[in-house]
């Protein structure tokens, strides 16, 4: 079985597809398919594709590629899943891309080794790396949640970073493809419910994996995607969970940012104490 298949969607997005698919034959591995699916676009994409096509027919590197009409970002990458045939799977939409050329090489590794080591193969769901982002003021690394098990506070507002990912490509065929419904957070949904509902068990490789392109729909549309978690949210938790969860997800997160460091951490907890003595003090009076 081949290990790992790259999957890239795009529309109408020539320029940063051939970024993209540039990062992917340069990879000095040779463990993986690339399969990208277009949906119809109207500008020079399907011309990029065949370009490369032509250009890295090789035994090496599997290419496969699709160019029609879909429904939707997670309609494509569902599409991209069905054609799979790697043992995991990761998504690269067109503009991101593979950070170094031995990027793919290291992460193959390092699931290697981590596989070697526990006794159930199976119990690696995800592996996940780094994810660079580049803005204004520098390149900015973002380790997402850096080795820890998630947790449902992990997921109100954040989630696993996409791109970064080594997906187990069996987990589709137990938890289901992306919901299409959803215009931008069935990534975040899916993890979700794979993760947190389904127990499943991540694992963290401290690699820079991709170069995330911070012009897409997930990055801009904060409004739909604020509106979208909460749709998910309250379909999947009962209301008087998604209330406490409203109204205390933020502080927690306020709390666990100022427990980083011992003098915040010391300063808050003297606060607390003086506030508890002074409330006790007034309900005597």
């Amino acid at each position: 079985m081949i290990k790992l298949s790259i999957i890239t969607i795009n529309y109408n997005n020539a320029e940063g597809l051939q970024k993209t698919m540039k990062s992917v034959f340069a990879q000095t591995a040779e463990e993986f398919e690339y399969i990208v699916i277009d949906g119809a676009s109207t500008d020079e994409s399907k011309e990029v594709i065949i370009q490369y096509a032509h250009q890295f027919d090789s035994p090496t590197l599997r290419l496969k590629w699709l160019c029609e009409p879909d429904n939707g970002i997670y309609h494509a990458m569902n599409k991209g899943i069905k054609m799979a045939q790697g043992e995991y799977v990761q998504f690269l939409n067109s503009g991101d891309l593979l950070a170094t050329q031995d990027v793919t090489k290291k992460m193959l590794r390092d699931l290697e080794s981590k596989e070697q080591k526990t006794k159930n193969k199976d119990k690696i769901a995800i592996l996940y790396g780094n994810m660079l982002k580049s803005l204004p003021k520098g390149i900015l690394c973002d380790r997402g949640l850096a080795g820890k098990q998630p947790a449902m506070i992990d997921f109100i507002r954040g989630t696993i970073n996409h791109s970064p990912s080594y997906i187990r490509r069996s987990l589709y065929d137990k938890y289901g493809l992306y919901d299409e419904k959803l215009k931008i957070v069935s990534d975040w949904k899916w993890f979700l419910q794979v993760v947190v509902f389904g127990e499943e068990t991540t694992a963290y490789a401290d690699i820079d994996v991709t170069i995330f392109d911070m012009h897409g729909i997930s990055s801009t549309n904060h409004a739909l995607d604020k509106a979208e978690r909460e749709q998910v949210l309250s379909e999947l938790l009962p209301a008087a969970v998604m209330a406490d969860y409203k109204q205390w997800a933020f502080p927690i997160e306020q709390m666990k940012r100022l427990n980083r460091y011992w003098l915040t951490r010391k300063l808050v907890w003297w606060m607390e104490r003086g506030l508890f003595k002074w409330e006790k003090w007034t309900k005597r009076k």
